[in-house]
């Protein structure tokens, strides 16, 4: 259980890695672009070789597929609330956890704005810019506790840590650290709150991955599958409407390349 929960702290750490290098300095966005679309390609690796063929062994492939579909649809329900609750794009190196309002205005302001652009509209205007602070640590949570999870349930076949899956955890995690935390220190919020907040969501992502060593150690093989399902659905789902049309957006066509890669570093690191 401990050492699951301490492979959970160590992903979570990375939105707090992320938060320190917004917080001291700036990062050009193509460069976040890029190490989301790498991220995402071990990400799609890990879920791939990691979650959902090990599922389909346990519980067979019609259980697994079910599960997919639902844990896809509870991660865009609480991922829509989530938006609406001030969290928009909360994974935007530009828009991070800004209002949907203002990302229309910012929209409406120039569709190609650079980022000193954006930073003087959030400057300028504050009564639309109001990240808020819970729905984006609730964003963060809807993002990273599937994972977590699933980082507990990789070690119950008694071979170790899922290195690729761990890692891919870590890397996406960077971005929106980086995303989320631009965003509040644009709405005023202190460096020690930001920061605190991150730590919160770090310790919480360790209790998850241990809470799903502990819980499921005992559960069978078709439960188990079940869950693994569940959670690949919703890691699918996170990767396909925050992740990766954040990084197009921001990195263009070369997050195709460099996505590719990070499947390919995935697979060779699930080898070794």
């Amino acid at each position: 259980m401990w050492t699951a929960a301490f492979w959970g702290l160590f992903a979570g750490a990375a939105l707090l890695l992320g938060a320190g290098i917004a917080l001291v300095t700036r990062v050009p966005t193509k460069v976040v672009g890029i190490v989301m679309g790498f991220g995402a390609g071990v990400l799609f690796s890990a879920v791939a070789f990691e979650l959902t063929a090990e599922a389909i062994e346990g519980a067979g492939l019609v259980v697994v597929v079910a599960a997919l579909l639902i844990g896809a649809l509870v991660y865009l329900a609480g991922d829509w609330a989530v938006a609406n609750a001030g969290a928009y794009r909360r994974k935007s190196p530009l828009h991070g956890g800004t209002h949907v309002a203002m990302h229309r205005f910012l929209h409406l302001r120039s569709v190609h704005a650079e980022d000193r652009a954006i930073q003087l509209a959030l400057t300028t205007a504050p009564k639309i810019a109001t990240p808020a602070a819970g729905a984006l640590v609730i964003g963060a949570l809807l993002d990273g506790i599937p994972e977590s999870a699933a980082i507990g349930i990789s070690l119950l076949d008694g071979k170790g840590i899922g290195l690729a899956f761990v890692a891919a955890v870590f890397l996406s995690n960077i971005p929106e650290g980086m995303a989320a935390s631009a965003g509040l220190r644009a709405s005023g919020r202190s460096v020690k709150s930001i920061l605190a907040l991150w730590l919160a969501v770090a310790v919480v992502a360790a209790f998850a991955a241990g809470l799903g060593y502990a819980v499921l150690g005992a559960a069978g093989p078709a439960l188990l599958g079940g869950i693994q399902g569940f959670a690949a659905g919703a890691v699918l789902a996170m990767l396909a409407t925050t992740m990766l049309p954040e990084a197009v957006d921001h990195a263009g066509r070369w997050v195709g390349l460099v996505t590719v890669l990070g499947f390919a570093a995935a697979v060779l690191l699930g080898e070794l």
